[in-house]
């Protein structure tokens, strides 16, 4: 019998959603074929099965959580029992670590994911001898961090990095003064509701909107991008490469250019700030998010490399992401890496948002609709297709200036299709 746990999905992903399972008890299947489909907080991912033979029972049913290291499914592969499946990176237990597993745990091989191990390794933390908080005796990052403030640290002969990350540890546990959440009452002594769980990319949401509203002082500079000479451009360009690899241009697409422009002359809006470590991570790659409505929440695939793409190339890579964004299909490195995101509330209507930064980014732009408004010309008033933009950044990397100097060039680009075209 083979049983099989549900594997390590990504780094800090503990538990996922059962969304549809590909066999039913009793039913043959091949190593490699599709065993279930699970959702986690990050992406939608297929799991195939890790042998062939006859499926002798599944746990849990569509819509159940299932937290990493649980034997999902028991397959029977024709050899002896053999112990379950392995699904997260471990590390032999050393020769000095206590007989008794600390609580919580069971003794063997210590779980963790593997930004949990560098974070220990960096600390002088032995996981053998920290208490787990998590799942199925899993170690988490706040484990180590608490172990390490206890005293729990090995001896380093580094003692800048030892320094910063005791403060780390220190600021990690810090509460936020006068907050204070109150309970929600019981809303059905007024009437009928319905209750719905949070779960999967939801729920991730939720915690990354509300990491970044608190982390980071937001700023808002916004200002309007004369497009209609790049309109005309963008419709001329879209009917010659109709049915060609990124044919159907978007005004995204140029977007996405010219903000990777405007990152390079401005590389504080492609950084991270590290409250921790009180650094500033200058990023020399230009990797741009797009946000994605994927009917389950928002989700944020990344477009690598842009400042060495062609925006035909930019334009299939929206097309392709966007759509298995909606079909639920991104895998967890589509997701992964971004340097700067945009989000483009344009096609669903609205004048102009603010939008909140997503985390440990530093900055967000966000496209309004295109509408046809009056505007003066040459001391005359026309007819011209405006665009609003919206440029939300951390207060701590960049002041309100470097925010309309950079914007400002983002409208100078986006109002001359020629002056976007040589420059990019």
């Amino acid at each position: 019998m083979y049983e099989f746990k549900l594997p390590d999905l990504g780094e800090g992903v503990h538990e996922g959603e059962i969304l549809k399972w590909y066999v039913e008890p009793g039913a043959t299947i091949v190593e490699d074929e599709p065993l279930v489909d699970v959702e986690t907080d990050k992406a939608a991912v297929t799991i195939p099965s890790p042998a062939s033979g006859k499926i002798v029972s599944l746990a849990g049913s569509e819509g159940d959580i299932v937290t990493v290291g649980t034997v999902i499914a028991v397959i029977d592969d024709g050899s002896a029992d053999r112990p379950a499946s392995e699904p997260v990176a471990t590390s032999p237990v050393p020769a000095d670590a206590p007989q008794a597993p600390p609580a919580g745990r069971t003794a063997g091989p210590v779980p963790a994911a593997p930004a949990t191990r560098r974070l220990a390794r960096e600390l002088g933390v032995d996981l053998s001898r920290v208490t787990s908080s998590g799942p199925a005796g899993r170690v988490t990052p706040e484990d180590v961090q608490r172990h390490a403030a206890s005293g729990g640290a090995q001896p380093s002969g580094a003692a800048e990095p030892r320094v910063a990350e005791a403060r780390y540890a220190a600021h990690a546990s810090t509460a936020i003064p006068f907050l204070d959440i109150d309970p929600l009452p019981d809303f059905s002594r007024w009437g009928p509701v319905e209750i719905e769980p949070l779960r999967s990319i939801r729920r991730k949401v939720a915690h990354k909107m509300v990491t970044s509203m608190i982390l980071a002082p937001h700023v808002t500079h916004m200002d309007e991008a004369d497009v209609t000479d790049l309109e005309a451009f963008r419709r001329r360009a879209r009917a010659s490469h109709e049915g060609q690899p990124g044919g159907r241009l978007t005004l995204l697409a140029f977007v996405i250019k010219a903000v990777t422009a405007g990152l390079r002359a401005a590389p504080s809006f492609n950084a991270s700030v590290d409250p921790f470590k009180e650094e500033i991570v200058y990023k020399k790659f230009f990797n741009i998010g797009i946000a994605v409505d994927s009917g389950k929440g928002l989700v944020v695939p990344v477009i690598r490399d842009t400042d060495r793409k062609s925006i035909l190339q930019i334009s299939a890579d929206i097309q392709d992401l966007a759509t298995r964004g909606r079909d639920g299909k991104l895998e967890v490195g589509d997701l992964r890496g971004g340097t700067f995101t945009i989000t483009n509330v344009g096609p669903l209507g609205g004048t102009a948002l603010i939008p909140t930064i997503n985390y440990p980014e530093v900055a967000i732009l966000g496209m309004g609709k295109v509408q046809d408004k009056p505007v003066v010309l040459d001391g005359e008033i026309v007819i011209r297709k405006v665009l609003p933009v919206s440029l939300s950044f951390d207060h701590r990397i960049a002041d309100g200036a470097d925010a309309a100097r950079f914007v400002t060039e983002l409208v100078r680009h986006l109002s001359d299709p020629n002056m976007l075209l040589i420059e990019t």
